[in-house]
């Protein structure tokens, strides 16, 4: 197997049509296999062997990254398509004689040691990605409403309604500033603030439970309604 001469035009040819239906030389993603048969390259190819152009422009776009690439870099005509002479290996005896030597420092199961391990380290690291995303707290809507709460008459103790009011507990309630407004004839009402969870307490809820207090209060009326 191999692709030839890949400084030569029939290389190059190969080359294009082993990557006419592939986006790397092995695998799904780019590895040392790509950065072996592009090292072999001294140009770009031609720009009619589109197949081979756009593999081309597209590892290159890892040369400084290149080494950091999974899988383990074999000999240039370990790779490509079948039934092809392997140019690289046979052009020079030394070359042969050198390959030979190395036989022995070379792990045949790497490439899929490395391949295996690079797969397990992207599983986990999904896993830990949904974990992350499982524990990030969700937003809670919450919003801010300001009540308006009447009482009868000028004699009720706006002191004793303000403090029934803030009586009023609720998971996702929280009670905030307030005041006293006149509105005529000496009778005052009660404006008061509040923050509350949007899916725990509404303002149905609320005006159901100030209302309750009916020796005091009147009404009650929303003034004001912001989202937090």
């Amino acid at each position: 197997m191999g692709f030839g001469d890949l400084k030569s035009p029939s290389g190059l040819k190969v080359l294009n049509d082993f990557l006419t239906d592939r986006s790397y030389v092995e695998g799904f993603v780019p590895s040392q296999a790509d950065v072996a048969v592009l090292d072999a390259l001294s140009a770009p190819p031609p720009a009619e062997l589109c197949h081979a152009l756009r593999w081309f422009k597209h590892i290159s776009s890892y040369k400084d990254q290149k080494n950091s690439l999974p899988g383990v870099k074999k000999p240039l005509g370990q790779y490509g398509p079948a039934g092809v002479a392997d140019t690289t290996s046979s052009s020079a005896p030394s070359a042969a004689k050198d390959e030979d030597e190395d036989d022995d420092d070379i792990d045949l199961f790497g490439s899929d040691e490395e391949s295996e391990e690079a797969a397990r380290v992207k599983e986990q690291r999904l896993v830990d990605y949904a974990a992350r995303k499982t524990k990030k707290p969700a937003l809670i809507a919450k919003s801010s409403i300001l009540l308006d709460v009447k009482p009868w008459d000028d004699e009720t103790d706006m002191g004793k309604l303000e403090e029934l009011v803030r009586s009023i507990q609720m998971d996702g309630l929280l009670w905030g500033q307030s005041k006293l407004v006149p509105v005529g004839y000496g009778i005052k009402k009660l404006q008061i603030g509040c923050v509350v969870e949007d899916d725990k307490v509404g303002t149905d809820i609320l005006e159901e439970h100030i209302t309750a207090f009916e020796d005091y209060v009147q009404s009650m009326d929303v003034a004001a309604f912001n989202k937090v």
